[in-house]
């Protein structure tokens, strides 16, 4: 009887979408049916947007199951279709968005050395790199606050007349006792590394993640600099004015224990490791933190631009040791932060010349990015006529690359019917599981053999393998985020394909229909004949699934 119903009201839908009068088609059918059989049946897949817009303006019943937040809507949009749309959407918005960051990171640099919102600059650099996300220095102030609120009701456990307690919230008053400043850095303590666990990664400490202050404040963990941020911007809300000081291999704090006005030195402080749980340091333990002897200079204080230097430069080396993401995304945003503040950095501006020229350069899609390598050499050589050598190099092989693009006709195209590609077995498009490593993939590409070079089938032992090199390879986009080259040996089909959670998705397919991806126009027309394997092989297995079911 149920099942019979919901037939019914199958059939009542579509004539709602086409505004039929309500009385016409039983409306009171619908109405009367549970939440969740009318959630399904909306979230059939037989109703466009529009369709749903019409249904929802039916009555006041269908208007609340359909409103925007709910899973009507979320599955009217669920992103597995205009896939390449989207994926060029991104890519424009995270230009946009970097464009305006960088404009007003440069604002604020431009301010007075005096000026010391450290929170501000490294909010900055983590919404550069994270400009798709929502991060804004007011909703990361306000997780602040709220721990600034635990250290408070711990420090009025301590000492209920405490000065910190009657600060205004944007207050910058500063308590001069240092028995108070104490009593706040053991309530900070408590809080960040017992009450909340924050502590210092030394097992990731070479994730990006760690210098990002939104994901800090996340994930609890960060590295030094990251760390000292957080404990710096707690304690001088709470009046306690702490410094930074830009120590070699490990960022540090420090607290002024020397009467005011007085001739200070080294000794007069106490050096505080954010990273290591607020622990205070002398000089010597600060040099055994590090193992080696430094001058009295390094013990100083250092200006926000400084700060925000080191934080870009550990994202520089990040980039740099980054084998993953193939785009360098992280190096081009990091060398971006670094010759905003730095732009006459030469060394860097050959770094970043290298790095589009290794990418690549299309002069019929990205001619502006040819004249931005030419403009980054040109101005080498006006800053270091003495890279003379270098400049013409690059100059000479980027306009030997536009030239031979330019003699380039047209993109290869792989044929399955050619007898060289006789071997090959599975399609673009196909989800496929590694049979060693266990991961799931989309194939994007594919070769009748192994076009990698000697070293790398050297380093990937690809020699082992029982049909070693001489056997089709497929380009693979991976769950992990990685894109990889796996032999064919090595690769089944997924018989419970899901979508592959992918940032270059988009750039290969514009759909997922729920058992295959497929290929958007660019690469169906490298590979023509894919398509048409593709639903031969994926019919081949829902019957032989079927045949074992029965």
């Amino acid at each position: 009887m149920a099942a019979a119903a919901v037939d019914s009201a199958m059939e009542v839908v579509p004539a709602l979408a086409e505004e039929a009068a309500p009385e016409a088609v039983g409306l009171s059918c619908l109405v009367n049916l549970p939440g969740e059989v009318l959630e399904y049946i909306l979230c059939s897949g037989s109703l466009t947007a529009a369709d749903i817009g019409r249904v929802s303006s039916t009555c006041r019943r269908l208007r609340e199951l359909c409103q925007s937040s709910g899973k009507v809507w979320k599955e009217q949009f669920r992103v597995r279709k205009a896939l390449t749309w989207k994926y060029y959407a991104k890519k424009i918005l995270y230009y946009l968005r970097q464009q305006k960051i960088l404009n007003n990171l440069k604002a604020f640099l431009q301010q007075p050395d005096d000026y010391e919102s450290y929170l501000e600059g490294a909010v900055y650099i983590d919404q550069y790199c994270n400009p798709l996300s929502d991060i804004s220095l007011k909703d990361i102030q306000a997780q602040i606050d709220s721990i600034v609120e635990l250290v408070c009701k711990t420090l009025r456990g301590i000492n209920s007349r405490h000065p910190s307690l009657a600060f205004k919230a944007g207050e910058s008053s500063m308590i001069m006792e240092i028995e108070l400043q104490s009593q706040v850095l053991d309530a900070m303590n408590y809080v960040l590394y017992d009450q909340l666990k924050f502590k210092g990664n030394r097992m990731d400490y070479y994730n990006a993640l760690n210098l990002y202050m939104h994901q800090v404040l996340i994930r609890r963990t960060g590295i030094p600099i990251s760390m000292s941020l957080l404990y710096l911007t707690i304690a001088r809300q709470l009046g306690v004015p702490l410094e930074p000081v830009n120590f070699p291999s490990h960022f540090l704090l420090r607290w002024c224990q020397g009467a005011e006005g007085a001739s200070l030195d080294i000794f007069d402080y106490i050096y505080i490791d954010a990273f290591g749980k607020g622990k205070q340091l002398t000089v010597k333990e600060c040099e055994y933190l590090i193992g080696q002897h430094v001058t009295a200079a390094l013990y100083g204080v250092v200006n926000v631009k400084k700060v925000l230097q080191r934080m870009v430069g550990n994202l520089l080396s990040l980039g740099k040791r980054e084998g993953i993401d193939q785009s360098y995304q992280l190096l081009r945003d990091s060398l971006d932060l670094y010759l905003a503040m730095y732009p006459d950095q030469v060394q860097l501006l050959l770094l970043q010349a290298r790095l589009y020229f290794h990418l690549g350069i299309w002069p019929e899609k990205s001619f502006c990015l040819v004249l931005k390598v030419l403009d980054i050499l040109q101005h080498i050589q006006t800053l270091d006529p003495g890279q003379h050598g270098a400049v013409g190099y690059l100059v000479q092989h980027t306009l030997e690359h536009i030239e031979r693009k330019k003699e380039e006709v047209g993109v290869e195209v792989k044929l399955r019917s050619h007898e060289k590609h006789r071997d090959v077995c599975y399609s673009i498009g196909l989800i496929m599981k590694h049979k060693r490593y266990g991961y799931n993939c989309v194939i994007y590409g594919w070769d009748p053999t192994c076009m990698m070079g000697h070293e790398w089938i050297r380093n990937m032992n690809v020699h082992s393998l029982p049909h070693g090199h001489h056997q089709p390879f497929y380009n693979v986009l991976v769950e992990d985020g990685s894109c990889r080259y796996a032999a064919q040996e090595n690769l089944e089909y997924n018989v419970e394909p899901q979508e592959i959670s992918h940032p270059d998705v988009g750039r290969y397919f514009s759909e997922f229909t729920g058992t295959h991806y497929i290929p958007n126009a660019e690469l169906e027309i490298r590979y023509p004949e894919d398509l048409e394997s593709v639903y031969e092989t994926v019919q081949n297995i829902y019957s032989a699934k079927k045949e074992d079911v029965e």
